[in-house]
Parts: structure tokens; C-alpha cells; sequence
């Protein structure tokens, strides 16, 4: 990259700042405008109209429906099919969430493994009235999850070892573990009984369970979680959900091809 550093500098954070605005669009945020935009960015608005140009000239972005609003372009649905496990992952999964929801009446999420963190990539919101905050992008510590660890649990255990050693184990409550040696026992235990649970670990008053999803060559290739506020069920309904989630991520892993050994 030529030219002095504070212009290389500037170069970067209008990249970042393009990449920061992409990001906010998404299934129940599919057209937004100049202002909102800005907001939740903490951006100017001219600088939010000049990326908006340019990422419309690039096809990135289009007009949406309503003057001054936008929408996700045609390049980046063609970048998407590149992706096409993700794409897939989305279409098998949905309708499975969506019965879980219906099920369960709680918040279902799926998330995918990035290094030690999880990313939530899809998310359905709870039918009761205290909800679960998230979005998706959302990424938190995958020790500190049901999710994390069911993608935690399915890597080998050298290659597990290999990235708790470069990345200090983060503690975000008084429940969450930070012993590499404790966690990589309890994730031996998550793998043979194929469910991870989340005891108020990552939040304060949060529960979860999380059951693994697998393609057609048996790899474990993201998670899948329902979440609810702690108290709000009892043990025997914990167990229920724990079944209702195991079932769903087997049902998507069907959906994706994988073959499931039936249960004995």
C-alpha cells in the first residue's frame, strides 16, 4: 500500500467502517437508512453517505424500496454463494428452529466456532415475555457457552490444547471456567454425551443447552442452543429441552446430508 501512514491509516478505517456498516443489515434489518445507520455506528452522516455511494457503486448495497434506505446488493448474495455450506447450514436450519421455538417457547440460536470464540449466525427470538438479548454476530468466548463447547468438544484434542495455550481462558462470571484442565475434562464429557450445558457462565441469569450439527461427512460444522432466563424452568423441563435440542441439531444434520447411526 503506497502513500504517507496517516493516509494508509484513513484507507483502513474506511474499510473497516464499510465492513462495521454491512454488518448491521440483516433478517430483521433488511433496509436502513442514512440516520440509523450513523447512530449505531457513532459515525457522521457524511461519512455514512459517502460509504453508502461508494459500496452502492460496488453493487454491495442497493436503494431500498423507501427513498433514503438501503438494502443488501446483488454481490454480495453472488459473494455468498461462495459460501455454501453457510447457505445451506441457513435453509436446512430455519424451519427446524423455528419448531424448536414453537416447542420450547425460548430463544434457539445456532453459532459456528472462529478461533476460541463462537459466532451466533442464526437466531430466533423467544415467544415469552423476558427475552434473551442477542444479535447475530454476536461473538463471545466459546468456553463460556453450550455452543462453544459443543464445537470445542469435537476438535481434536491437540488441536484444542493448541488453542487454549495462545489465548488466556477469559472469565466472565464466577461460573465460568478458566482451568484449561477442568474445561478440557468437561468437554471430554460433552463429546461422549453429545450436549453441552451453559449454567449462567457467560451471563449472569442466563441458561442454555446446545446439541452439535454435522455435515454429510459427520463433521461437526456449527451448534445449535436453546436459551432461557435461569429459574424460569425447572429440571425436569431442562431435561426436556435438552432432548428437544439434541433431536433439532439431529434433524439439520440430516437436512445437511449427514447420515445419523441409529440410537441403541
Amino acid at each position: 500500500m503506497t502513500g504517507s501512514p496517516d493516509r494508509r491509516r484513513e484507507r483502513l478505517t474506511s474499510v473497516r467502517n464499510a465492513a462495521r456498516l454491512l454488518k448491521e443489515f440483516s433478517h430483521t434489518d433488511r433496509e436502513l437508512g442514512v440516520s440509523e445507520l450513523a447512530r449505531r455506528l457513532g459515525l457522521g452522516t457524511s461519512t455514512v453517505h459517502r460509504l453508502l455511494a461508494t459500496l452502492a457503486d460496488e453493487r454491495l448495497l442497493d436503494r431500498g424500496a423507501t427513498g433514503g434506505r438501503y438494502r443488501l446488493g446483488l454481490a454480495v448474495y453472488e459473494l455468498g454463494a461462495a459460501v455454501s455450506p453457510h447457505l445451506d447450514l441457513h435453509e436446512a436450519a430455519l424451519p427446524v428452529m423455528a419448531s424448536l421455538r414453537h416447542s420450547t417457547r425460548e430463544t434457539v440460536h445456532i453459532a459456528v466456532l472462529d478461533g476460541l470464540e463462537v459466532v451466533f449466525v442464526e437466531r430466533l427470538e423467544g415467544l415469552e415475555t423476558v427475552r434473551i438479548f442477542t444479535r447475530v454476530g454476536t461473538r463471545l468466548p466459546a468456553h463460556s457457552t453450550s455452543t462453544g463447547k459443543v464445537l470445542l468438544a469435537a476438535l481434536p484434542e491437540s488441536e484444542l490444547r493448541s488453542r487454549i495455550e495462545q489465548r488466556e481462558l477469559v472469565r466472565l462470571t464466577s461460573q465460568t471456567l478458566i482451568d484449561p484442565e477442568v474445561l478440557i475434562a468437561q468437554l471430554r464429557e460433552v463429546a461422549a454425551r453429545g450436549w453441552a450445558g451453559n449454567d449462567e457462565e457467560s451471563r449472569r441469569g442466563l441458561t442454555s443447552v446446545g446439541a452439535p450439527i454435522r455435515d454429510a461427512t459427520g463433521t461437526v460444522i456449527a451448534a445449535l442452543s436453546i436459551a432461557w432466563p435461569t429459574g424460569r424452568k425447572d429440571e425436569g423441563a431442562r431435561r426436556r429441552h435438552t432432548t428437544l435440542v439434541i433431536d433439532a441439531a439431529t434433524v439439520i444434520s440430516r437436512r445437511l446430508g449427514h447420515a445419523a447411526r441409529a440410537r441403541t
